[in-house]
């Protein structure tokens, strides 16, 4: 069995790249080979203005490998515990403004909108703890995002877990 090999006296030979010859790994080209990212719907019974009062903790099979099934649903569980702690005083005020609506032109609906603008920011804040913690290092990256619904012409918002580019750490600068 043999084996060809290059000329042995070219195998030791630095070569200088010229300008042309060069490849400059752009955020493009890595953003293109990371695979799409799971979107996590609400599963709930209950939406006020797009935010669901819960997310299904079923482990997606595409992220098997990347993060512990225990992980995930502790995670979930986590936002979930939020939204059951905040949305049903968003819901009381939702009904109280609807009542007082026609006497107050409308001006009662502010303290729900304002309750729901908490609500995300809260659970903006602790993804932004979760991905932190444990997920940018796996390579993930999660966040609450604003998405038209498949069904109708309305808006929702479903938790988005990203791949993370990687980085070639071997290519010098």
């Amino acid at each position: 069995m043999s084996v060809l090999l290059p000329n042995m006296a070219d195998f030791d030979t630095i070569y200088e790249l010229e300008e042309e010859d060069e490849r400059i790994v752009s955020e493009e080209h890595l953003v293109r080979y990371c695979p799409e990212p799971v979107v996590m719907r609400g599963a709930g019974h209950i939406t006020v203005f797009g935010l669901s009062n819960k997310f299904d903790t079923e482990f997606p099979s595409v992220l098997t490998g990347k993060v512990a099934p225990e992980e995930f649903k502790t995670s979930v569980n986590r936002v979930n515990a939020c939204l059951k702690k905040n949305l049903p005083v968003n819901v009381k005020w939702l009904l109280c403004g609807c009542l007082c609506c026609c006497c107050t032109v409308g001006c009662s609906l502010w303290p729900v909108i304002c309750l729901n603008k908490r609500t995300r920011r809260s659970i903006q804040k602790l993804l932004e703890w979760e991905n932190n913690r444990l997920y940018h290092k796996l390579g993930l990256h999660w966040k609450l995002s604003r998405r038209k619904c498949e069904s109708n012409n309305m808006m929702e918002y479903v938790i988005l877990i990203e791949f993370l580019p990687k980085y070639p750490i071997f290519r010098p600068d």
